[in-house]
């Protein structure tokens, strides 16, 4: 089936279907398995581009292609099922779609079928995706991005993260004014909405001029953090995601902490979303954020207990925060040192993952020192 599917679903390392897409910061995606191998294995470029990365670069999920992988192989698979299913009616000129959305006379119902095809048509074609926004659509899906009607919203929404996909059209939608309209959202849409809008700017913070941008915004980083705090099951993941993405840039680590984040990830990250322990892991690189962490009561326990019941990723971030906080602070040491973290991190020495191996190394030799100071 690999042959039929497009070459941008196949990891540029190990040319097979990516099931669990990730993008590097270099801005090239891959298979996580396949770039995790290439980093484990000491190499600091990307494979694309041999542009060097950074000691622990970031791997940011891609949810919108892998939603698009998954999509397209049960069409396909359908397709290999019941061969003689006829071909769906073609669709319009996508100008003709557009012409809907900008007319002021189209009805609410032609508008919603228009989104409803150009969503589709968008879905697998990345030519497509580059005339549209080439042709001066971007302006049309943000005015109904803007509009009153929930339905036309959350519709325009998703088109204009199938536009976002690609690289070449990031620092367009950005000119276009797409993070203010996103931001909007953010700020005052459904939980649907909120959700896709967050992903909208995990996708154009692919590009790195764009997490500049991102985070400079007004209120940018500040709604995201509102999300986190008060939002519900997607949403929230969504949004630490998109933190996650715009805070690899260090002047928004900063920001994040002066909106209030770090205590809401915690108390998050203990309730079991592991997502928030990775944007804890950005957070701690800076000093805003260790301090912010130092003075939360319960902190070290919630790192522990992803040390303890973590997945892979969870375990290694939460390796990696913990040794920054007990770099910073000997208080935080005694405490780890209390909860038995020496203990678990002589055992995780021997783990075959090389990044939990090194992380859990690094602890031990804090904790020990500390062990000696005290």
């Amino acid at each position: 089936m690999g042959t039929h599917l497009p070459e941008d679903f196949k990891c540029p390392i190990s040319l097979e279907i990516m099931s669990d897409p990730v993008i590097l910061s270099s801005g090239h995606t891959f298979d996580r398995s396949s770039i995790q191998r290439w980093l484990d294995s000491g190499h600091r470029t990307c494979p694309i581009t041999k542009l060097p990365l950074p000691e622990h670069p970031p791997l940011i999920p891609n949810h919108a292609l892998r939603s698009l992988i998954s999509n397209f192989t049960l069409l396909f698979s359908s397709k290999l099922q019941h061969p003689n299913t006829p071909p769906p009616p073609k669709s319009p000129n996508p100008q003709t779609l557009i012409s809907t959305l900008t007319s002021p006379s189209s009805p609410l119902n032609s508008k919603l079928d228009s989104l409803s095809r150009l969503i589709r048509i968008t879905k697998l074609d990345p030519f497509l995706r580059r005339q549209l926004t080439e042709s001066g659509a971007v302006s049309a899906v943000l005015n109904c991005v803007n509009s009153p009607e929930l339905a036309l919203q959350e519709k325009a929404l998703t088109l204009l993260l199938n536009l976002s996909l690609d690289d070449d059209n990031k620092v367009g939608l950005v000119a276009e004014g797409a993070i203010r309209r996103v931001v909007a959202i953010l700020r005052s849409g459904s939980p649907d909405c909120r959700a896709i809008g967050c992903t909208i700017l995990t996708s154009l913070a692919v590009v790195e001029v764009n997490k500049a941008t991102i985070g400079a915004y007004p209120n940018a980083i500040q709604a995201l953090v509102s999300i986190l705090s008060c939002g519900k099951g997607r949403e929230v993941k969504e949004s630490a995601t998109a933190l996650y993405a715009i805070c690899s840039f260090v002047d928004n680590r900063r920001r994040a902490v002066e909106f209030g984040a770090v205590p809401i990830l915690v108390r998050i990250c203990g309730m079991g979303l592991e997502r928030a322990v990775e944007v804890l892991n950005v957070l701690v690189k800076c000093k805003e954020g260790r301090e912010e962490m130092v003075r939360i009561n319960g902190c070290v326990k919630v790192l522990v207990n992803v040390i303890k019941n973590g997945s892979s990723r969870g375990l290694q971030c939460a390796l990696f925060t913990l040794n920054c906080l007990c770099c910073y602070s000997l208080d935080i040491c005694l405490e780890a040192i209390k909860e038995g973290v020496l203990e678990i991190c002589v055992r995780l020495v021997e783990d075959e993952n090389e990044k939990i191996m090194r992380n859990a190394s690094s602890l031990v030799q804090t904790l020990s020192g500390c062990r000696l100071v005290d």
